[in-house]
């Protein structure tokens, strides 16, 4: 049971990371090659004044990255949080464990052999990615829980070791199809599985949608399950939990989530693993709390790596993936150095 003290520190919490994500908004709003001042960017949004350019920019290239950038950290903060507690292993991540490579895999060998095309995108298209990637996703998970059992038990130590492999695979496959392609969608390819939201559009914001109205409120209420899962096998099954068919409703979910992100945004990394760590020091273990902050989280991460890559580096532009993947990497080694440390 939370008590009153967890919840105003869940509601506290929550409130000050939206209004972070509400600045982050702003500030991505605002900047840019074509920098706008805060009267001109509200006028134009509340539509009393109506300059081409204005309404062109923000409405047309800065509104939809903006928001695909906030639906992606949603869902892969959401997905870092349900794997974790899954797998009782918080070193989990949609990347690490190969899922979002696995997903990429299947929208790159649909865009070779279906479209043939990446540039262009109609919103039929768009869903039947959609829908690859989510095979493709649930095949790897599917391999990933096989592979990683021992005994009957999923073994956490086998999960990354085996994760690990997979994405390396999936990787050399996705690099392997993608050099078949011309050089053109080549080219496209690479700066998309990179992780980047720069050609955002409102028909890949309409194709996200659907995953995420009814995805995360069943991972949100799945929480108390979650929270049991933490628990000794056989306290579980004396609980008269399913085990095995509460974890495939939540990889189910999990890998929807993944797949709708990876389809408009590539393979953002580190997403899925930052948002749970952060948010288990700011509201501690109940899941009921930890899965909706881990999105506010996930949000900023993704809103704040996409504004640092279009204004840091300009005029030069770097994929949001990259920017987090620069200050993952070195959190990851970090969590494995404390891992060992407390193994040993």
């Amino acid at each position: 049971m939370l008590n009153r003290k967890q919840n105003t520190r869940f509601f506290i919490v929550g409130s000050i990371g939206i209004a972070f994500a509400i600045l982050i908004f702003y500030f991505s709003l605002t900047s840019g090659t074509y920098p706008l001042t805060t009267s001109e960017t509200f006028r134009t949004l509340f539509g009393i004044d109506h300059i081409s350019n204005h309404e062109l920019v923000i409405f047309e290239f800065r509104m939809p990255r903006i928001v695909i950038g906030a639906l992606v950290g949603l869902a892969l903060g959401i997905v870092g949080a349900i794997l974790q507690g899954v797998t009782k292993n918080d070193l989990a991540d949609p990347g690490i464990l190969g899922i979002q490579s696995a997903v990429g895999l299947a929208v790159v060998l649909y865009m070779f052999i279906i479209q043939g095309n990446i540039k262009e995108m109609s919103s039929f298209g768009i869903v039947g990615m959609s829908v690859w990637g989510w095979i493709g996703g649930m095949m790897a998970a599917s391999l990933l829980f096989v592979l990683s059992r021992y005994r009957g038990e999923l073994d956490p130590k086998r999960l990354i070791l085996v994760g690990i492999a997979l994405n390396a695979g999936f990787g050399a496959l996705t690099l392997f199809i993608s050099l078949k392609m011309n050089p053109q969608d080549f080219e496209m390819a690479t700066v998309w599985l990179s992780g980047s939201i720069y050609s955002a559009s409102w028909q890949q914001v309409i194709s996200m949608l659907p995953w995420i109205i009814f995805i995360i409120p069943l991972l949100i209420w799945k929480a108390p399950i979650l929270n049991v899962l933490q628990l000794h096998e056989v306290a579980i099954i004396g609980l008269g939990v399913r085990t095995n068919r509460e974890r495939m409703i939540l990889l189910v979910g999990s890998v929807g989530l993944i797949s709708a992100s990876v389809i408009v945004s590539g393979s953002i990394s580190f997403v899925g693993l930052l948002a749970p760590h952060i948010t288990r020091r700011l509201v501690g273990i109940h899941h009921q709390h930890i899965i909706p902050i881990s999105g506010i989280v996930g949000v900023i991460l993704v809103l704040t790596g996409d504004w640092i890559g279009k204004t840091i580096f300009a005029p030069a532009e770097l994929p949001v993936g990259i920017v987090i993947s620069i200050i993952g990497v070195p959190y990851f080694i970090y969590l494995l150095i404390r891992k060992s440390r407390k193994v040993t």
